[in-house]
């Protein structure tokens, strides 16, 4: 355009023609804006965010006392439930039971079990570890939702939209390959 042709569109006031680096300066600037609009690190964001409210909730209403029973189980038959016992935000108990199914009768049986107190917490290397729902948030949120190459990533909150399932299973394995938590209920206390 000319500078009779600009003059018209600016109400007879002359334009200032850019100079190339202004052109320069605006496209660092866009490049910086886009650069800066980070993708989230962890998978299933929003389904986590509603579940963690969820929480929030039901910590709030309940005191920061509650229960909740964590499963695991295997291809073979043998399963393992870990039930974690947490009072004003700290864990006080951890119940541990070991089954097996009988080959020749087809009914479940149970292998070991026991149970700690706050004062013994820790002394069984079988179970789930003694965390407190907080602990399994973070956690879930900075390693087993992260987002990794070659990996299916699930998340549940089937708990009254409390966590229930969350973790990853590395492509193609095919046997006991999940890395996370199974939680089959969440209690008050």
């Amino acid at each position: 355009m000319t500078d009779a042709v600009l003059s018209v569109y600016a109400n007879d006031r002359k334009i200032p023609k850019m100079k190339p680096a202004h052109y320069l300066w605006m496209l660092l600037a866009v490049i910086t804006a886009l650069g800066s609009c980070k993708k989230s690190d962890f998978s299933h964001e929003n389904q986590f965010d509603r579940s963690y409210q969820a929480w929030l909730d039901f910590k709030k209403n309940s005191l920061d006392s509650y229960s909740y029973k964590v499963s695991a189980g295997s291809w073979t038959g043998v399963s393992a439930e870990t039930v974690i016992t947490v009072k004003s935000g700290k864990v006080a108990g951890r119940g541990y039971e070991l089954k097996n199914i009988n080959r020749t009768t087809n009914q479940p049986y149970t292998m070991t079990s026991w149970k700690e107190s706050s004062d013994s917490l820790n002394t069984h290397a079988e179970g789930a570890p003694p965390l407190t729902l907080d602990d399994v948030y973070e956690k879930a949120k900075t390693q087993w939702l992260l987002k990794r190459k070659n990996v299916k990533i699930y998340f549940e909150a089937d708990n009254a939209g409390m966590i229930s399932s969350c973790g990853y299973t590395q492509n193609g394995c095919v046997d006991d390959c999940f890395q996370g938590v199974h939680i089959d209920y969440i209690r008050p206390l």
